[in-house]
């Protein structure tokens, strides 16, 4: 009992004596290792009497689990101790300039949106915006779409291969115009909406990918004409390009859901082997566009005899790539910091029509 009691006595010492980490494990290993002290003392239990191992168990026990709570007591004080002290001695300089860090930029088709959008908020237009999963119906019939419309193939458009609650054919939408149903039939008159994001059709190569990215405008009011559509067409590319010798030109086409129809080319310059818009000397489509077509006003609940409207729509990728000067519609794609780092915009670039909207 005695020799316990020393011993007990001489450990708690020596654990409070240790003054490094180093130390107290000496100390530990010395008492409570597979060959320490206490670690003996455990042995001898088994070859004890039942009524020695029922004295001497408790004691022998105890020693061991009082020891224990002093050692990690201990271990905690040293390990604070010289955390205080490592913190005491380590110093940053605050005047001392920040280290260079990557910085993130704004992606060119997030800037040609905010600037088609502040070039549209100054003629009056408001933005909407619409699910990017559609029923076949808003996507195609509702929009004068025919059953056998190539649009509608399977090569051309994701189809998901069940029906909605309804039984109606579900889609990832092939252009933003389900917008302008939606509105239609959600909205009176008048209006004056575009309709920006993203769409998908089953194309990939230089100027195809399978999402890109579409902006439509619609007006629907009484006494629209074309000349309503052809004076907001030729303001909006010049605010957008920023020149004002922008020339368009427009052809007769075919949309379904318009009529009459009309493709929008705009004149281009070769300037050391790149197009330069201005001019008149070459001519590229940018645009769709036309009146929209009865069978649509009327499919949306609306008067086609009271109300009239125009409707237009393009690439917002294929315009970025021409006022910026991109050549590969894939890259937008790609994730690449580098190419990210070229053509991306900084977060104060915010589109300003008194500042242009170009950065």
């Amino acid at each position: 009992m005695t020799d316990i009691a020393t011993l007990q006595t001489e450990t708690l010492a020596a654990v409070t004596g240790a003054d490094s980490l180093d130390a107290l494990e000496a100390v530990r290993v010395a008492a409570l290792g597979k060959q320490g002290n206490i670690s003996a003392l455990l042995k001898t239990l088994g070859q004890m009497s039942p009524e020695e191992r029922q004295v001497q168990g408790p004691i022998i026990n105890g020693l061991r689990e009082s020891l224990t709570t002093a050692i990690a007591e201990k271990k905690a004080a040293l390990e604070s101790a010289a955390l205080n002290a490592r913190l005491a001695t380590e110093r940053l300089d605050m005047t001392l300039p920040a280290p260079e860090a990557p910085r993130g930029s704004v992606h060119p088709v997030s800037q040609v949106m905010d600037e088609l959008a502040e070039i549209f908020a100054d003629m009056g237009f408001a933005v909407a915006e619409g699910p990017e999963i559609e029923d076949d119906w808003t996507n195609f019939s509702a929009l004068n779409i025919p059953e056998t419309h190539p649009a509608r193939a399977m090569h051309d458009t994701f189809y998901f291969p069940d029906t909605d609650a309804q039984g109606r054919a579900m889609l990832l939408r092939t252009h933003t115009s389900p917008v302008q149903i939606r509105t239609m039939t959600t909205q009176k008159p008048p209006i004056r909406i575009i309709a920006p994001g993203r769409v998908y059709r089953s194309d990939s190569d230089a100027t195809h990918t399978p999402m890109f990215h579409q902006i439509e405008g619609l007006v629907i009011d009484k006494g629209i004409h074309m000349g309503h559509l052809k004076w907001t067409l030729e303001t909006f590319l010049k605010a957008f390009f920023e020149r004002d010798d922008v020339t368009i030109r427009m052809r007769p086409s075919y949309f379904p859901f318009t009529e009459p129809s009309a493709e929008i080319d705009i004149g281009y310059t070769m300037q050391n082997g790149k197009r330069v818009v201005g001019g008149s000397d070459h001519w590229m489509e940018v645009l769709g566009s036309g009146m929209v077509h009865r069978r649509v006003i009327e499919n949306c609940g609306l008067d086609p005899d009271e109300y009239q409207g125009f409707a237009f729509g393009t690439g917002v990728d294929r315009l970025a790539m021409l006022k910026y000067g991109m050549d590969d519609l894939r890259a937008f794609f790609d994730g690449d910091l580098r190419w990210l780092k070229h053509y991306g915009f900084a977060a104060l670039d915010v589109p300003t029509l008194s500042g242009g909207v170009g950065a």
